[in-house]
């Protein structure tokens, strides 16, 4: 019995972010646009639900919303995406003061907030659709992005090589209203607590002095 146990605690860890969820199908959620003076940054990491909760903890982060960039299919839902049929990425649209917080800053954030050096894939999640990927609006973004991978290549903060896509932004499509702050609402999920809090907890660390002072304890 404790074996049976012990292995399907296994399959339900390593199943992944898109067999961990739950609260299905009630919709998409809408897409806010940017308020006065907000300025908005697309990017992807892995799971969304993991990758969302640390860019929002962030100083001078407004709001963050999980959705879909990166491939050709308009408005997908989460189970399209899954199947690596439309070529898009799991990301995340933040909204941000860059008065607070620049997006340089976010940038570097980015790069901790998840291993850019794993391929197609991020722990026991695999996939294009798990892939690193940041989106540019302008050369300017586009230069910090490569400048931050250099860095941090030179670094030698990971022992491989970053391969994050750098590409031009084209369209982002919210995710279905379910996934939204879904890592607050269900600590509860095996696939949350074994997965998605040490990758929190790791950002926090590394980003101490750039949270917003709730997560700095």
């Amino acid at each position: 019995m404790k074996r049976t146990i012990l292995y399907v605690a296994g399959i339900l860890l390593f199943a992944g972010c898109a067999n961990g969820q739950s609260g299905v199908g009630n919709g998409f959620a809408k897409l806010p646009k940017p308020a006065a003076g907000e300025q908005v940054a697309t990017f992807g990491g892995g799971c969304f639900w993991s990758m969302s909760e640390a860019m929002s903890e962030l100083k001078g982060v407004n709001k963050v919303v999980s959705g879909y960039a990166g491939g050709t299919t308009k408005n997908p839902t989460y189970e399209e995406v899954s199947s690596r049929s439309t070529g898009h990425a799991e990301c995340v649209q933040i909204y941000y003061d860059p008065k607070v917080i620049s997006y340089a800053t976010l940038a570097n954030a980015f790069f901790f907030a998840h291993d850019p050096t794993e391929l197609n894939r991020q722990g026991p999640d695999e996939g294009t659709d798990y892939r690193s990927i940041v989106f540019y609006r302008t050369p300017e973004e586009k230069d910090i992005l490569l400048n931050t991978i250099k860095r941090v290549n030179e670094s030698k903060h990971y022992p491989d090589p970053i391969v994050t896509q750098v590409v031009p932004f084209k369209a982002f499509y919210p995710a279905e209203k379910y996934h939204q702050g879904y890592y607050r609402l269900n600590g509860d999920n095996p696939y949350i607590a074994d997965v998605s809090v040490p990758k929190v907890m790791k950002f926090r660390k590394a980003e101490k002095a750039e949270l917003k002072p709730e997560f700095q304890k």
